[in-house]
């Protein structure tokens, strides 16, 4: 469910990206020149399409934010790859240590 959860939080977040990119921009950085007075509320503002998106996916977004979070914390056991035992591939069924194998013996050059 976590995973889900992530994965709609992330495509909420990248519309959202899309969508603001999307809007063009109505008056001059952050307010800074003036502008009229007109800016976002104006009543054509208030009924733009991409104006509603963005309010929607960004209420979207916090509440798959709040959702994460609350998921997040339900996890009662924390684990730690310290906390699982070793396990060797290797090593024999019983307690006793592997005992290595003795080496071939070197073969004598052959002569011609």
């Amino acid at each position: 469910m976590e995973t889900v959860l992530l994965v709609i939080h992330i495509m909420i977040a990248v519309f959202l990206i899309v969508v603001v990119l999307l809007q063009r921009s109505e008056g001059g950085a952050l307010g800074i020149g003036g502008g009229g007075g007109g800016g976002a509320m104006s009543s054509r503002g208030a009924a733009n399409l991409l104006t509603r998106t963005t309010a929607g996916l960004a209420g979207a977004f916090m509440l798959t934010s709040v959702l994460l979070a609350i998921i997040s914390g339900t996890h009662s056991e924390p684990t730690s790859i310290l906390d699982t035992p070793a396990t060797t591939t290797g090593a024999p069924e019983s307690g006793a240590p592997a005992v290595p194998e003795k080496p071939a013996e070197p073969t004598a050059p052959v002569s011609e």
